[in-house]
């Protein structure tokens, strides 16, 4: 088949071949070999009765290195590699594998990658509609449960979807054992088959609260700290909250009314704060006590023909009676049961806190948190952080992956259909950070590996405001720490272009699928670490199905064909002609 080497440059070889050959050898992996080394290539040109022969790498005692230092020589024997060459570069030797898939090239010889080298490492997994990305990660699932001799038993996968097209293909896992587990989540109330979305609110942090209120400004993240500080004194709703309230209602109302503005502006202020701030003792009901005669509180601030308030006086030394001069307010937040009437109302008098009643610029930018927050206290939304009792994280993540007959879920899949996608962003977001700073707590590092796979992660994995904002993004942050704990991201995308450029530099293995949009092939040539020309070109001609698959899981860059997975997802497209035609009958 191979006569001779003409020539050899830095990274290819020319090699004239016979001219009768019949069988299709291009991308075939062949040996040039000579009395010391043994060098790796693949066919990547046929013209004429020569071919060019890539360098990929090295066989030492068996064992194959990637890269090479040593070119062969002219002399060297040229030929297809073996079978037990092949083993070496499909995962043969190592005992630590699972399948991924069948070489097109080798007569659907079965491909194996590390377990490790997978799941411990970010994976990008890209591809057009249509071009069986959907399949081939429900199959690499599938694929690792149906193992016969390594059962996944403490497997943690959270599975983030816009539609439950992956339900069909793991709800039926017990099926293969019955140590295995499915759960879903939904925001769709009307299917009963999962369990509704729920966030406990004290398990969220500041910067959840940033993300679910669309923080714009630095500032804001203040008041949601000082908002958490108070809700957690006021939701103990004892002496302590009530004498905490009425002090911050005092201290407010004190510092309007000796401003420096007309006297109808200080009263429309005070009442602005008694509406949304009052206790039993301040608000504009309460009696206020004079000498020999009580007065109404909003009667107080009647203005009398010299423009001023009829009581002034009585009403300033009632307000400061509420006024606590040497107390020590505990303001460190702790978590505590609440919900969102008492966040609300907490957010409610941190603005009268603050002092930002005289502030316009801090005052508008606060009341945009106000509006936003009581938007979401009065939509259907709310039914997402309404949570009957007190649970720790801890709690919370167990309640994940717990089942109703208490099982263990290996396999979490929240799907968020019937919202908009900036609330699901806010939700995904809310809910990797929870699981992200869980895992980083327990001991010893990496104790509790998770993978979080995100379906249509160009909804969610962008360059938003968040870095600028909060000093980080949180997928960034899983991108950059989450290998050290056990925190491994999965990226399922059609639009590889709207991905966070930080996120995508640090993913390690590449699953990509037909890939049609140039400027997407553009991108990830950029992005992606070491990928060359030649595997972009391979992927422009795959078939539904088959992928181009690098990265640490493959010795060498190799095209995969994913087998269907049994049983399939729903994401096939909607069949037109069995909905749109009838039979017309003369």
């Amino acid at each position: 088949m191979f006569e001779k080497i003409l020539s050899i440059t830095k990274n290819y070889a020319i090699v004239k071949i016979i001219n009768n050959i019949n069988d299709d050898i291009l991308n075939y992996n062949v040996i040039l070999e000579d009395n010391y080394k043994k060098i790796l290539g693949e066919i990547d040109e046929i013209i004429n009765d020569e071919v060019k022969i890539s360098f990929l790498g090295e066989f030492i005692n068996d064992r194959f290195y990637s890269g090479i230092i040593r070119r062969p020589s002219l002399s060297s024997t040229v030929r297809i590699i073996n079978k037990q060459e092949l083993g070496e570069l499909v995962g043969d030797n190592d005992s630590r594998t699972m399948i991924l898939g069948l070489s097109p090239l080798y007569n659907n010889y079965p491909i194996k990658i590390n377990i490790n080298e997978m799941f411990s490492n970010h994976i990008a997994i890209f591809g057009n509609t249509g071009s069986g990305k959907t399949c081939g990660v429900a199959r690499i699932i599938q694929n690792l449960f149906n193992m016969k001799d390594k059962v996944p038993f403490n497997g943690n996968i959270f599975i983030f979807n816009n539609t439950s097209e992956y339900d069909s293909a793991f709800r039926e896992i017990n099926k293969i054992n019955s140590n295995f587990n499915y759960k879903l989540y939904t925001t769709d109330k009307s299917n009963s088959d999962g369990e509704e979305i729920k966030i406990p609110l004290w398990i969220m942090s500041a910067d959840d609260y940033a993300n679910l209120l669309d923080v714009t400004e630095f500032f804001q993240i203040n008041i949601i700290e000082k908002m958490l500080s108070i809700v957690s004194i006021f939701a103990r709703n004892d002496e302590y909250a009530n004498k905490y309230k009425n002090h911050l209602i005092a201290k407010a109302i004190i510092s309007v009314l000796y401003s420096n503005q007309v006297p109808a502006k200080i009263r429309d202020q005070i009442f602005n704060i008694l509406q949304d701030c009052y206790t039993n003792e301040i608000n504009l009901d309460a009696e206020v006590p004079g000498i020999g005669y009580t007065r109404e509180f909003r009667k107080c601030f009647d203005i009398d023909n010299n423009g001023d308030f009829v009581e002034r006086i009585l009403v300033t030394k009632y307000i400061q009676s509420f006024i606590v001069k040497n107390e020590n307010w505990n303001e460190d937040y702790v978590p505590i049961y609440f919900n969102l009437d008492q966040l609300e109302s907490a957010l409610n008098f941190t603005l009268i806190s603050e002092g930002l009643l005289l502030n316009e610029k801090s005052y508008s930018e606060a009341i945009a948190l106000k509006v936003k927050l009581h938007s979401i206290n009065n939509s259907s939304n709310k039914r997402f952080f309404e949570v009957n009792n007190f649970i720790s994280t801890e709690q919370f993540i167990n309640s994940l992956l717990t089942t109703k007959n208490n099982g263990r879920a290996q396999i979490i899949n929240f799907v968020l259909e019937d919202i908009d996608d900036r609330f699901a962003k806010s939700l995904v977001k809310i809910l990797s950070r929870i699981l992200f700073n869980f895992v980083k707590k327990i001991q010893p590092r990496g104790a509790f590996p998770i993978n979080i796979m995100l379906e249509e992660a160009h909804r969610y994995v962008q360059k938003d405001r968040d870095t600028d904002i909060l000093g980080y993004n949180i997928f960034d942050r899983i991108a950059k720490e989450g290998r050290k704990f056990g925190v491994i991201m999965s990226l399922i995308s059609q639009r590889p272009t709207e991905l966070s450029e930080v996120v995508l530099s640090q993913c390690s293995n590449f699953i990509i699928f037909k890939l049609n949009h140039p400027s997407d092939l553009e991108y990830i040539k950029k992005m992606v670490p070491n990928i060359s020309s030649d595997v972009i070109e391979k992927q422009k001609s795959l078939q539904s199905g088959t992928c181009v698959v690098f990265g640490r899981i493959m010795r060498i860059p190799m095209i995969v064909k994913m087998q269907m997975p049994n049983p399939e997802p729903q994401s096939s497209n909607a069949s037109i002609y069995d909905k749109w035609m009838v039979e017309q009958k003369y």
